[in-house]
């Protein structure tokens, strides 16, 4: 998004007088506390899913491999997991660390995001705000009700979700993992000064869209930084018993400042250690902190390390990445108390 810096600068200058206005605009949305999400049954959530799949399954604008997704054991088991993706994606980004959960013994949900994974590849363009914390509110519904003890992972604009429940929902939420958190842009796309303006003028729609070379509408990605925005502040205490970040040193889409930042506060509010993972540059993963495919075997570990952080594990030892010969001695970095 290095377009952005020009084009915010371009804006300002031609608004001039309106200027400070941009700045003072509220950007409200402040999300009240909101009932309890458990209440329902393992069978009631079961046919809550089902019926989600069953629509899915109906809608021929959405791609069959970007259905939502269950996976269950067949009864209430001990724990449960919510899986929320990231955007411009779908429920499966996370096929593989889905399954490592399942075998753990969870039931797992991943439903699909509003207007992703869709045939028409820039509905996601039209999302709102709005309609993204009512689908976070209606999955962790379902999850509460799959598992005795409900926890939440989300990437990218999935975790500012992901966050979201966790302080407004901290009844429920026990755990929390947040791969590459979009609390804000990264620096070198869009400096600080740039992302107030940004989501007034995008966010509210007040400009026409545009999009980045990342096929980022801006539009979109503003919903997300308004939910970011419209954390509680300070954060809540709950219920968490555990908070844990992973970030990628080449991911060039969030702020990494930001990233540890809101995950620091709401560790601190609940008086648990912020576990931070920061995988190696040598493996070469970006934004996406999924896509572990070019890893090869490896991918179990890295895996694995994500379940460890979800569960609060404070010294796990992964081996080895056994991929090409650059990456072979790239371990991820140990878990980090915060």
């Amino acid at each position: 998004m290095p377009e952005i810096i020009a084009l915010v600068v371009g804006v300002l200058a031609l608004l001039v007088a309106p200027v400070a206005g941009l700045y003072l605009w509220p950007l409200g949305r402040q999300y009240p506390r909101v009932p309890s999400a458990r209440g329902r049954d393992f069978a009631e959530a079961s046919r809550a899913a089902e019926a989600v799949m069953v629509a899915d399954a109906a809608d021929p604008r959405v791609r069959p491999e970007s259905r939502s997704r269950l996976l269950s054991h067949g009864h209430r088991t001990g724990r449960a997991v919510l899986l929320l993706h990231g955007y411009t994606l779908a429920p499966d980004q996370y096929d593989e660390l889905a399954q490592e959960f399942f075998e753990r013994g969870y039931n797992v949900w991943i439903p699909r995001a509003p207007q992703h994974g869709t045939v028409d590849r820039r509905a996601h363009h039209r999302v709102e705000a709005a309609e993204l914390t009512a689908y976070a509110d209606e999955a962790l519904h379902v999850a509460a009700g799959l598992g005795d003890e409900v926890g939440v992972v989300g990437i990218s604009g999935g975790a500012v979700l992901a966050a979201w429940l966790a302080q407004v929902h901290g009844d429920v939420v026990r755990h929390l993992l947040l791969l590459s958190p979009f609390f804000g842009p990264n620096p070198r796309q869009a400096p600080a000064f740039a992302v107030r303006p940004l989501i007034v003028l995008y966010g509210r729609r007040l400009l026409p869209d545009r999009v980045t070379s990342r096929g980022y509408s801006l539009s979109a990605v503003t919903q997300y930084l308004t939910i970011a925005r419209g954390l509680p502040a300070p954060a809540r205490r709950t219920g968490l018993r555990s908070v844990a970040v992973a970030i990628s040193p080449l991911d060039a889409v969030v702020d990494p400042t930001a990233a540890l930042t809101v995950a620091r506060r709401i560790a601190d509010a609940n008086a648990i250690p912020l576990r931070v993972c920061t995988l190696p540059e040598a493996l070469g993963i970006g934004h996406n902190t999924l896509d572990l495919a070019a890893l090869g075997p490896g991918s179990s570990e890295l895996h694995r390390l994500y379940v460890a952080l979800y569960e609060g594990e404070s010294a796990p030892t992964p081996g080895p990445v056994p991929t090409t010969s650059a990456r072979r001695s790239a371990r991820p970095t140990a878990l980090r108390d915060r």
